[in-house]
């Protein structure tokens, strides 16, 4: 039965992402569609800093699971070392997210 319900979640899971990324192509195909035919024309956003938010988030989310093997190596209950690590990991992630903010904010405000 475990192995049924697992085939299920599993089917869902990669259908939803596959109509949620017909769904957003298929937006973004008639939202330019509609300003060519306007003659508007479509232009890429020229953004030297991409990636930058996710770089800074991975990186802050790698520096935060380091800091929480720290806790591991501790005697507590299960409990608070989850909630230990869980903590730890997303307030170096959020961090990474602020200087990414403070990164993209300096560089703006040098072009």
């Amino acid at each position: 039965m475990e192995l049924g319900s697992a085939i299920v979640i599993g089917a869902s899971l990669v259908i939803s992402i596959v109509l949620v990324v017909f769904f957003l192509s298929k937006y973004n195909y008639l939202i330019k569609k509609e300003l060519i035919q306007k003659g508007e024309g479509y232009q890429l956003p020229k953004n030297k800093f991409r990636f930058l938010e996710l770089g800074c988030l991975l990186v802050g989310l790698g520096i935060g699971l380091g800091f929480s093997s720290i806790f591991t190596l501790l005697d507590l209950t299960e409990d608070t070392l989850d909630l230990l690590v869980w903590a730890t990991i997303l307030i170096f992630g959020g961090a990474g997210l602020v200087a990414a903010h403070y990164i993209r904010r300096n560089q703006e405000s040098e072009s």
